[in-house]
């Protein structure tokens, strides 16, 4: 059993682990599913909850600014995604956020009517289209098709070009900045979901020239269960925009409560409700954890931890069948693989300490977070995958009755 391993050797972001409160015993390859919680969450929620809510009652939303918190951790999350402060909003869920910025896409494409994405994109942006289009009722098409064939299916009759950047069940990682460019120069807009990139990987909003983008927040930037998501506005946008769910905190000035909406300047029209403060502090206070991370180095380390897994377990675990890209420049921070039995596989696992997840119909996936992994983490996991395999210990009836949640 490994304790060390010589690529754990002088790691730059070793020390991070101590940031996580991670349960003794687990090797946790789920943060691309939910991310661990970091340490100091729980002293900064009982100075939200009881010090901010208990102490100051209403008067919270001026004495601690709760009312800009959504603008505030969107510059936080800014940071991380190359987009410019100003930008960006935390707000909503991602279905919620992809409904407002393709309905604010769409109205800036009035003449075209095609929504191109692609098969592997998360099911929840193609429903969110599909509810749109037909609400619309306008003659719009939601086109769909293969990943590798999305940038010869890009026309001059498309409107909106809409994908999620690493693909949720595969890691296939699209190139965002040909792909943007190809969707510009044919009059189209793009709009990019960083479920799986945001906190993963680097991302250059601004450099690549995204219209829109959409991520939540509790995945690999480790905001909690349910945290609230984000989206993105590109600067050139935002006065031009019309925000189709027109609630009051979107408003100019919510607090004249005038009968008529009145849009805000910026990216604040992008937000409708009041804001969630107490899922918004722990996201804003998980964000620290990115306060002095080079982005560059998280992702040397994934790529580090990904090849190490992919090569161990394709010599050691041949029943198999690799399902994302070989190329380490192909992929986000995950590995998947197929396996007839992969539900009761994974359920073994997690038995067993290593908790990954399961994807319809037989994709095991393992996701790969540097800052509080080790490649002797990866080691010890594949050990146990092995022996898991090996032995058919996944063959039991307790790991084949499936959950609500896979």
């Amino acid at each position: 059993m490994p304790v060390t391993h010589p690529l754990d050797e002088n790691d730059p972001l070793a020390s991070k682990k101590a940031a996580f409160t991670l349960p003794e015993g687990v090797i946790y390859l789920d943060g691309n599913s939910l991310g661990v919680l970091p340490a100091h969450v729980p002293d900064r929620m009982q100075e939200v909850i009881c010090k901010q809510w208990g102490e100051s009652l209403i008067r919270g939303w001026n004495d601690h600014d709760w009312i800009d918190l959504p603008q505030r951790v969107g510059d936080r999350i800014a940071k991380l995604i190359g987009a410019a402060p100003g930008t960006v909003v935390a707000a909503d869920s991602t279905s919620i956020n992809v409904f407002k910025v393709l309905a604010a896409a769409l109205a800036l494409r009035p003449d075209r009517k095609v929504i191109l994405s692609d098969n592997g994109n998360f099911p929840t942006d193609l429903y969110m289209a599909s509810g749109l289009k037909e609400l619309l009722d306008r003659g719009h098409e939601l086109r769909i098709v293969a990943p590798e064939d999305v940038e010869g299916a890009i026309g001059e009759d498309l409107a909106v070009l809409m994908l999620t950047e690493v693909d949720y069940k595969t890691g296939r990682k699209h190139d965002m900045k040909a792909l943007t460019a190809k969707a510009h120069a044919a009059g189209a807009l793009a709009i990019w979901d960083l479920a799986h990139s945001a906190g993963a990987l680097p991302v250059d909003l601004a450099g690549t020239r995204a219209d829109f983008a959409v991520g939540c927040g509790y995945k690999y930037l480790n905001g909690g269960p349910g945290a609230p998501a984000f989206l993105y506005v590109a600067p050139e946008h935002q006065d031009q925009v019309q925000p189709p769910l027109t609630g009051w905190m979107g408003h100019a000035a919510p607090f004249a409560f005038d009968l008529d909406y009145r849009p805000e300047t910026g990216i604040g029209r992008m937000r409708v409700g009041t804001p969630p403060v107490l899922s918004l502090s722990a996201l804003d206070a998980a964000l620290d954890v990115f306060d002095d991370v080079d982005m560059t180095v998280l992702r040397r380390k994934s790529v580090s931890l990904c090849e190490l897994f992919l090569s161990e377990v394709e010599a050691r675990c041949p029943d198999l069948v690799l399902a994302s890209p070989r190329d380490p420049e192909g992929r986000g921070s995950q590995i998947s693989f197929r396996f007839d039995n992969g539900y009761a596989l994974m359920q073994a696992l997690i038995a067993h300490g290593v908790i990954g997840d399961f994807r319809a119909p037989e994709t095991v996936r393992f996701g790969f977070t540097p800052l509080y992994l080790s490649h002797a983490d990866v080691m010890r996991a594949v050990d146990i995958l092995e022996k898991i395999l090996n032995e058919r210990l996944w063959d039991r009836d307790e790991f084949k009755k499936k959950q609500k949640v896979t």
